[in-house]
């Protein structure tokens, strides 16, 4: 099966690219290649957008007027929904958790999601999912036609975006013996490892996990896979010990960068001018660069590391950025 059809609406710059990094291939004795879904294009990009193509299609023929979704503060996937809710004329709803009084709530990806046009809606020390509920059903009773996107958008429609994507990386002829990636919702990872089957990628598949411990995350991926694969008329089924969740670099925990990330981002930027986030794609990234440098990674080993965005979210963190001296 190399054909996915789900209905799409197009929001993303598609195919995105893939670089090589030769200095930095140079310095670890690898050749690293980086997918460029940073460069997904709406608001500043991120691998959500892909999501967003084919939950938004489904929210529209739904009949939907309203996206509600929920995150952390500088949640990424808030960003690119609320993008997509402006590009497509509907109303968006943003659950965020925290106060609004904490720091840091007038700049990164929530100045975006103000400038967009989002409404946020702050827990306030409340059950995330249960605000959601209750502001699915606020929607509901004023007319709205609200259409809720679940976390990270990773539900089966959002995972076959990545299904999808590994489609088209496969089509880009690289061959490659690692995939490196952030995982949190687990979205991205289960269209990823399905897509892998779909296309018969031999690569090894490595997730970092930003903030879930490898046991029971790991079960849930393959069950949202295996949910995927149903969607979309595949055969294929994937146990949870096929997939790796590595879970070694999770540190102080979610939104909390140290030096493994901090250095990541450090090293990306001054050596190949690309630009990590401090949450995602810097904890990915730094630990990748941790498993070469041990060795893990073989010298000479061929290595794409997924970039999946999150940009904005480095001005929210400009202090330990600017404090750093890695």
């Amino acid at each position: 099966m190399s054909d996915i059809r789900l209905a799409r609406v197009p929001l993303a710059a598609l195919p995105t690219p893939v670089d090589e990094l030769p200095r930095l291939s140079d310095r670890l004795g690898c050749r690293i290649y980086v997918k460029r879904d940073d460069l997904t294009g709406l608001a500043m990009g991120g691998n959500k957008t892909r999501k967003l193509e084919y939950l938004v299609a489904d929210a529209i023929s739904a009949g939907a007027r309203t996206l509600i979704t929920a995150g952390a503060p500088q949640s990424n996937h808030c960003r690119q929904t609320a993008a997509a809710a402006a590009r497509m004329g509907l109303r968006c709803v943003l659950i965020l958790s925290g106060e609004q009084s904490q720091p840091q709530t007038s700049t990164g990806n929530i100045l975006l999601d103000r400038l967009l046009g989002a409404e946020i809606v702050w827990t306030e020390g409340k059950d995330r999912d249960a605000m959601m509920e209750q502001v699915l059903e606020g929607e509901r009773l004023a007319g709205h036609q609200p259409y809720l996107i679940p976390y990270g958008g990773s539900n089966p429609i959002g995972a076959a975006a990545y299904a999808v994507a590994m489609l088209e990386f496969a089509a880009q002829n690289i061959e490659v013996d690692w995939v490196v990636f952030a995982t949190s919702s687990g979205g991205t990872q289960a269209g990823l490892a399905l897509g892998a089957r779909l296309g018969g990628l031999k690569a090894r598949l490595h997730a970092i996990s930003v903030d879930k411990p490898t046991s029971p995350f790991r079960d849930r991926v393959s069950e949202l896979a295996n949910r995927t694969a149903e969607k979309i008329g595949a055969e294929y089924r994937i146990r949870p010990d096929e997939l790796i969740v590595d879970d070694r670099f999770v540190g102080a925990g979610y939104g909390k960068p140290d030096a493994l990330e901090l250095g990541a981002i450090s090293l990306f930027a001054r050596m190949e001018g690309i630009l990590l986030d401090p949450v995602y794609t810097g904890r990915a990234a730094g630990g990748m660069l941790s498993m070469i440098r041990s060795r893990e990674i073989a010298p000479g080993a061929r290595v794409l590391f997924w970039h999946t965005g999150g940009t904005p979210a480095l001005w929210a963190y400009s202090a330990q950025l600017a404090a750093f001296n890695g």
